[in-house]
């Protein structure tokens, strides 16, 4: 297997597809440590290796020799956190040295948002793993606000007046591609990566509907009618996940500005109307 001592996962999706063009541009040589290889990005200085979080046979052949691995969240399911688990404790087999983890904001045991939990548990095992940790705590995407309009245009769900300091994934993309260029300063570190303001969900959707020349609006529900709303459309537990979206954001958690994406990178970190216009 080819000497790389870079590996990123998540390469298929939007948020690894993007770190590892980045890296690509900076001439940085990867390992795409992918599920299906066939789908992965073709470029310069990149090799594709099969390799999927709950296969530690897999991960120790495709992390073999690797320095630094960047290990972006497995997919949502229920067995997201022991697929985690095995993907690191397969990393530290294999002779990893430093891993990269894409973690949320304000991950928690107690966290509203019921997904932050998975990512502390994540995060505790990662810590007594023996491997060196990077994480990148990321806020809710700037990106997916707009997927939260409904088809009438409304944006609905028990969220008040908190606001959430979304963070674009160019932003997060910039950060964890420098941090991967040069990881040793950043060994043992914790990131906050949030957008450059907080919005309530009010002043997003005036924001999105004033992008898209139409009136969106949004409608704070109580925590009953949202889960009426969304009843038989998923599984409980990502019922869950899709309510507390909003009641994390109504309770504050999200709401901290940080002014690591602009360290990380050199530049002002994305607002909404950014993101926007780039669509």
């Amino acid at each position: 297997m080819a000497d790389l001592t870079t590996a990123v996962t998540g390469a298929t999706g939007r948020l690894g597809g993007r770190i590892a063009r980045r890296l690509a541009d900076h001439g940085i040589p990867q390992r795409l440590a992918v599920r299906t290889p066939a789908r992965a990005p073709e470029l310069p200085g990149a090799v594709a290796v099969a390799c999927s979080y709950d296969r530690p046979d897999q991960v120790r052949e495709a992390l073999a020799g690797v320095e630094t691995v960047l290990m972006v969240s497995g997919s949502e399911t229920p067995d997201r956190v022991d697929q985690h688990r095995t993907f690191i404790d397969a990393a530290a087999a294999a002779g990893v040295r430093r891993l990269v983890y894409i973690s949320f904001a304000e991950a928690s045991p107690t966290a509203t948002f019921t997904l932050a939990r998975d990512h502390a548990a994540t995060e505790e095992h990662l810590h007594a793993s023996g491997l060196t940790p990077i994480v990148l705590r990321d806020n809710f995407y700037l990106d997916f606000l707009p997927e939260l309009v409904e088809a009438d245009g409304v944006i609905r769900g028990p969220a008040g007046e908190g606001r959430v300091a979304a963070v674009a994934q160019d932003d997060i993309a910039d950060a964890a591609a420098a941090v991967l260029a040069d990881p040793a300063p950043h060994d043992g570190r914790t990131y906050r990566l949030t957008g450059r303001e907080a919005l309530t969900l009010a002043e997003a959707a005036e924001k999105i509907g004033r992008r898209q020349g139409r009136t969106v609006r949004f409608e704070d529900q109580s925590l009953d009618d949202a889960y009426r709303s969304r009843a038989g459309q998923a599984p409980d537990w990502q019922l869950d996940a899709w309510v507390s979206t909003y009641t994390a954001i109504a309770a504050g958690e999200l709401a901290t500005v940080t002014d690591d994406i602009p360290t990380l990178t050199g530049h002002p970190a994305l607002t909404l109307d950014d993101v926007l216009r780039s669509t």
